[in-house]
């Protein structure tokens, strides 16, 4: 086994982001000492936090942290304070360029079901039987990179416009990585789009279709329109293996089967970028799916599992460390099928456990898990 020595930027951010954030290096710290591994931590500040310091959402020194690290480790940013639509400077800028810097234009987000989430979960029973499927979505490309403009006209009335685009290489890059996961699952890859109606699709369609076709011949390949595709992760979310799509259409339909857990607080998610030599294998940002949450920040309710689980990510995607990625994935399944859990998940009329008490339990089994 591998001794591994780490640089992790770590990005608390706002609302709840430090205190799930706190429960994560609770577990990295925990796999480190039970795996024999270092990982050095160095926060930065992003979002509103960093407006509020530095007036700026991902400060030079954020930057710096971010680019020297082996992967970055971020809580949630945005609340109320920084939510004028038409403010000059807001959190979600910081989010994306950080996204840019690292490169990270595959994120991935895996959804399994725990018996905790099943159990809330607003589906009826028998429709989520064999649900366990990972959507990977383009994030570096589409209308959220876009040109941007507003005009207004002589009769006072505004037009607004975004450009979306997309081009082979874009599109072939996201492809390979959710084609290569596929091949690892059940070998089945459905692309998202609307080549019905927009010129984009309709490239995206002809692209995917022939990577797939030329490099994974063992993968089968199916092609769903975006509004078909919200009907089936409700109707029949089983049918998915892997789903990949671009980044509109992918933060639509990921916080849509979000629900389908139960909570957004128990999914996590990884950004990547491209394969590279050294103590990562590849460029990575790492986060859960779920926002700031500032209504709950500072109670204790936060769930950190979503948060936990994307450690597990980092360690499996950016340092192919696979037994440690499972011995928090173990941990966090044996802890909430124990009954301990965060008010999001608890049963009606069980108690719940507080944001810190759960990381800890987990960091305990992580400790005693065999190495």
């Amino acid at each position: 086994m591998r001794d591994v020595k780490a640089r992790i930027a770590y990005l608390p951010g706002d609302g709840v982001g430090p205190e799930v954030g706190a429960e994560a290096l609770r577990a990295l710290q925990a796999v480190g000492q039970h795996f024999g591994h270092t990982f050095d931590v160095e926060e930065a500040s992003i979002g509103g936090a960093a407006i509020d310091a530095y007036g700026d959402p991902l400060p030079p020194a954020t930057r710096a942290v971010a680019e020297h690290a082996d992967a970055v480790l971020l809580g949630a940013v945005g609340g109320p304070r920084w939510s004028d639509p038409g403010a000059a400077v807001r959190p979600e800028q910081g989010l994306l360029e950080l996204r840019r810097l690292l490169g990270t234009y595959a994120n991935v987000r895996p959804l399994q079901l725990f018996d905790a989430g099943r159990a809330i979960s607003p589906l009826r029973p028998e429709r989520l039987v064999g649900v366990d499927f990972v959507v990977v979505r383009e994030l570096t490309g589409g209308l959220y990179y876009g040109e941007k403009h507003r005009d207004r006209g002589s009769d006072g009335g505004e037009t607004a416009w975004e450009v979306c685009t997309y081009t082979t290489a874009e599109i072939e890059r996201v492809v390979r990585v959710a084609a290569q996961l596929a091949r690892s699952r059940r070998q089945r890859l459905t692309s998202v789009d609307k080549a019905n109606v927009l010129e984009t699709s309709r490239l995206w369609r002809e692209v995917t279709t022939r990577v797939v076709r030329d490099e994974f011949p063992d993968v089968v390949l199916d092609h769903v329109l975006v509004d078909a595709c919200a009907m089936f992760l409700i109707r029949e979310p089983a049918r998915f293996d892997v789903i990949v799509t671009e980044n509109l259409f992918g933060d639509i339909l990921t916080d849509e089967a979000s629900v389908i857990a139960g909570s957004i607080g128990l999914l996590p998610s990884a950004s990547l970028g491209a394969e590279r030599s050294g103590v990562a294998r590849r460029a990575g940002l790492y986060e859960p799916i779920h926002g700031s949450a500032p209504d709950i920040a500072g109670q204790g309710r936060a769930n950190p599992v979503g948060m936990i689980l994307s450690v597990a990510m980092m360690l499996r995607a950016s340092f192919e460390l696979e037994s440690e990625a499972r011995s928090i994935e173990a941990a966090v399944r044996s802890t909430l099928g124990d009954g301990l859990c965060t008010p999001d998940v608890a049963a009606t009329g069980e108690p719940a456990c507080r944001t810190d008490e759960f990381g800890r339990e987990v960091a305990r089994r992580i400790l005693q898990a065999r190495p």
